[in-house]
């Protein structure tokens, strides 16, 4: 139906979006923290792979010391006080982040296929320079890819106020075919090498007996990681940032569908969702190394320990104590 007007629902983001960015920050910033220092006290132990784990956890953390910014942004009310050049900034992180985070995770998958799948051809033949080259790789493919969305307009002279997360309807045409050039390079190629290689690898393991045990649990473990980053956070947000950029172009020409609200709530929720990619990043590092866990469970031990130097909270300490013993 053909309408002037379009009823939208803009304030959903303000009331959905900081409390989001506010835990991830917490989360994210104390998961990526103690991930990276673990990392670094067991680099000789987690192999070629340590590279893009230290690599994605770096990407989390320039993309986590941004949040604060946004937060603030949305509880004015979407008015941003900190500048056009910081605007683009903001939003070049995100996009480092995101792609690079798809990227160094195709890495992963990639280096388990071959550890698997081709255990002979790669043995000896991967060394951490491969590693830091294709690091360098992803880094610069990333940045290219991310950078012509720093000259699209963000803040449209700051007469609105808004630091847009895509550009000004003004723009939006170029910024939709844009979005889905990327959508295709930065995320639907890793997203089918990653199918392919571990649909492979899922044949491989189910046929094949003689696989050590620890690289099959490694790999499934990394499988379900990947699945949950890419079913939660990856597939619903750029399907649904590219269906809510086609609806402003339809609002442009004048196009009002009641569908327009309900997309627009979607992909406010699936920009929360994706932002979850930094505190559920982290999941790596305890696919890379089996003594995590066990350090996970002695902090929260500690933890129970100092919590519970308040008598009348010393029976949940004997509670656990009596669990683990069991």
């Amino acid at each position: 139906m053909n309408q002037t007007s379009c009823p939208v629902s803009f304030y959903f983001e303000h009331k959905f979006l900081p409390p989001v960015f506010i835990l991830v920050f917490i989360i994210g910033l104390a998961a990526n923290g103690w991930g990276l220092m673990s990392l670094l006290q067991n680099w000789k132990k987690l192999g070629d792979v340590n590279v893009f784990v230290l690599n994605l956890g770096l990407a989390d953390v320039l993309y986590l010391l941004t949040l604060p910014f946004l937060v603030v942004y949305y509880f004015m009310n979407s008015k941003w006080i900190f500048g056009d050049v910081f605007c683009k900034i903001t939003r070049f992180c995100f996009n480092l982040n995101l792609y690079g985070s798809i990227g160094f995770l195709t890495c992963i998958g990639v280096y388990r296929y071959l550890a698997i799948v081709h255990p002979l051809r790669v043995k000896g033949r991967i060394a951490v320079r491969h590693s830091v080259g294709l690091s360098i790789i992803v880094w610069s493919l990333v940045s290219v890819q991310s950078l012509p969305d720093m000259f699209y307009t963000k803040t449209f002279g700051n007469m609105s106020g808004k630091c847009y997360d895509t550009t000004h309807k003004t723009y939006i045409e170029d910024y939709l075919m844009y979005s889905l050039g990327r959508t295709l390079t930065g995320f639907a190629i890793p997203f089918l090498i990653l199918l392919g290689c571990y649909g492979h690898v899922i044949v491989v393991l189910c046929r094949q007996n003689s696989i050590d045990t620890v690289l099959k649990q490694r790999c499934l473990k990394l499988l379900f990681i990947l699945t949950l980053l890419f079913s939660v956070c990856y597939i619903p947000y750029h399907v649904l940032k590219n269906l809510n950029l086609w609806s402003r172009v339809l609002l442009k020409q004048k196009i009002c569908h009641q569908w327009n609200n309900e997309v627009y709530v979607a992909h406010q929720i699936s920009r929360g969702l994706v932002c979850l990619n930094s505190a559920l990043n982290p999941l790596i590092y305890l696919h890379g190394h089996e003594d995590i866990p066990a350090q996970l469970r002695r902090l929260l031990q500690r933890a129970l320990r100092c919590f519970c130097q308040n008598p009348r909270l010393c029976l949940c300490h004997k509670k656990q104590m009596m669990i683990n013993k069991s």
